[in-house]
Parts: structure tokens; C-alpha cells; sequence
């Protein structure tokens, strides 16, 4: 059981640090496009069935569906959103949060399983200097891969400008 809560300490440290890295210098609706396009790209170009959310100040931006999701990915996505615009942290780093102690979001926090999801894939958008202006959300893969997938958009996005 040790090794495991230094592995979460691990994982926990390297999240904190992506969402320290990836910060905008603004987010606009043509940003959050360019970004979801980017993760559409992506998905396609390894044939993986995700639903892409971006959404600023509570109003969606950009969504889109790739082949092989249904509207449950749209109900994790809610979930996601909530439990990112909750905490702050990314959905993946709640999750790992909670697991480190040898707990659940539900039991720590008493949040409905039905509302929030401490499952990667829904990510910050923070801009620098201002804080958390919205929410990069993947669904459709497993956890891990959902937050990848996020990951690997914002910093090619970020690459890009």
C-alpha cells in the first residue's frame, strides 16, 4: 500500500504541474474551435470513438461526436464539467485525489455519483494571470486516455501559437 500512495504522490505532482504549464494567454471562442478541432484530428487520426466538449464561462463552445459514442458520453461529460468547475483541478487529479485516500469524491465530498465524476478526461482551461475560464472535456476512452488526449491538444494547441 505504500508504493501505491507514492505512486499517487507522483501522479498527483505531475497533474498539478500540467495544469500549471498549460495555461492560455487568452481564450476565445476561435480558440476553443482551433482546440477542439485539434482533439477531433487527433481522435480521427487513430480511429478513436471520443466526444469533445469546450466550454467558457458556462457556455458551450465547441462539442463534437466521433463514430462509436452515444449520448452517454454527453452524461460523463456533465459529470466531468462539474466535478472541474468544483475543484479547480482537472477531473483525472480528483479522481487520484481521492483514490490516494483509499476513498471516493461521493464519500469525501458527499456529491452525488449521478452529478459528479472523478474520472479523467475533463480538463482546466486557465488563462494565465486570470484563472480558470472554462472546461476541455474527452470522453469515450479509458480515464487515462480521455486525459491524454485533452492533454496532448492543449499543448499542440499551445505549440501552435
Amino acid at each position: 500500500m505504500e508504493n501505491n500512495a507514492v505512486d499517487y504522490n507522483r501522479l498527483l505532482e505531475e497533474l498539478r504541474q500540467q495544469e500549471a504549464d498549460l495555461q492560455f494567454t487568452h481564450f476565445t471562442n476561435d480558440d476553443a474551435y482551433t482546440l477542439g478541432q485539434i482533439v477531433i484530428e487527433l481522435a480521427r487520426q487513430d480511429g478513436l470513438g471520443i466526444t469533445v466538449d469546450i466550454i467558457r464561462a458556462g457556455q458551450q463552445l465547441f462539442h463534437a461526436a466521433r463514430p462509436g459514442t452515444s449520448s452517454d458520453n454527453d452524461e460523463w461529460i456533465k459529470r466531468k464539467v462539474r466535478t472541474v468547475n468544483r475543484f479547480g483541478h482537472s477531473s483525472y487529479y480528483m479522481g487520484i485525489h481521492y483514490k490516494r485516500q483509499n476513498s471516493t469524491m461521493q464519500e469525501k465530498a458527499l456529491l452525488d455519483p449521478a452529478e459528479f465524476a472523478a474520472h479523467g478526461g475533463c480538463f482546466p482551461i486557465i488563462v494565465r494571470n486570470v484563472g480558470m475560464v472554462g472546461t476541455l472535456t474527452v470522453s469515450g476512452l479509458a480515464q487515462e486516455k480521455d486525459h491524454k488526449l485533452a492533454v496532448q491538444a492543449i499543448r499542440q494547441f499551445l505549440a501552435e501559437k
